[in-house]
């Protein structure tokens, strides 16, 4: 294992165009690999966004195999990264979409996962659009001996998932989020990374889309809930070298996890 891992949070405003959004994310991720990243994350809805949602989410949708994961694989082989990001897959009835995450490396798809947890919230009614992901054990990859977790925005607002990831073993969740403006959201979601960094005594890295639409904010947190990289509004690229033996000198203090005497089964 290296001494330290350097993970990047890559935040941008996707657009209705897949070319272009495919454009921006190779530039930010050349830009991470250059500053040292294995493990590149960028947002929710990485491959397509449009606000609101229309008929056009189905329009733009792709399969697994389909441009956007082969592009992303060619990019992560050619910066020697993995590379995650917040996909449009295409559902089985042909009218909502699935709100999926894929971690790619230059040998294909190493993990995928399907958003649980839609934004039927503040007004926003995501699951007329989007079909939910279905309760799977957790989808994790490893780099350098470091386990990763997927979980996707809204996601935050249950602990059950990230605590699933943490008994899968997992060093660091990775969470794609399109986090929605609005009063207090911006506190909601820094408050929320930090809780589920303190609780479950990983780290967090959490990429989400550039204002208007989004907060921003985007940020890597270590398992004691302190920001260790950060993006304020800007579309702008963070890099945090992470020491992984951390989480054990965080856990021998505070070994949280070996003391609670609760299970999450699902509902």
């Amino acid at each position: 294992m290296h001494d330290t891992l350097g993970i990047a949070v890559s935040q941008f405003a996707p657009a209705a165009s897949r070319a272009a959004n495919l454009t921006d994310i190779a530039a930010a991720a050349r830009t991470a690999a250059a500053r040292g990243a294995r493990v590149i994350v960028f947002p929710e809805y990485s491959s397509y966004f449009v606000d609101p949602f229309d008929a056009s989410l189905a329009d733009n949708a792709e399969d697994l195999d389909g441009p956007f994961v082969s592009t992303l694989a060619a990019l992560a082989g050619e910066l020697d990264a993995i590379i995650v990001a917040g996909l449009l897959e295409k559902a089985d009835d042909g009218r909502r979409v699935r709100n999926t995450v894929v971690a790619v490396g230059a040998d294909g798809i190493r993990a995928v996962y399907r958003k649980l947890h839609l934004y039927d919230a503040f007004g926003q009614r995501e699951s007329d659009w989007v079909e939910p992901g279905e309760i799977a054990p957790a989808e994790t990859f490893e780099v350098d001996g470091l386990r990763f977790g997927l979980m996707t925005c809204y996601d935050l607002r249950f602990p059950e998932v990230a605590r699933t990831l943490a008994d899968a073993g997992v060093d660091v969740a990775l969470v794609p989020a399109e986090w929605v403006r609005g009063p207090l959201k911006e506190h909601h979601w820094g408050v929320l990374l930090q809780a589920r960094a303190i609780e479950n005594t990983f780290f967090v890295a959490a990429a989400d889309h550039a204002p208007p639409l989004g907060v921003g904010h985007s940020m890597i947190i270590d398992p004691q809930g302190v920001p260790i990289a950060q993006i304020g509004t800007a579309s702008d690229v963070a890099v945090a070298h992470i020491d992984p033996a951390a989480i054990a000198r965080v856990r021998r203090v505070n070994p949280a996890l070996a003391l609670r005497r609760f299970r999450v089964t699902p509902r």
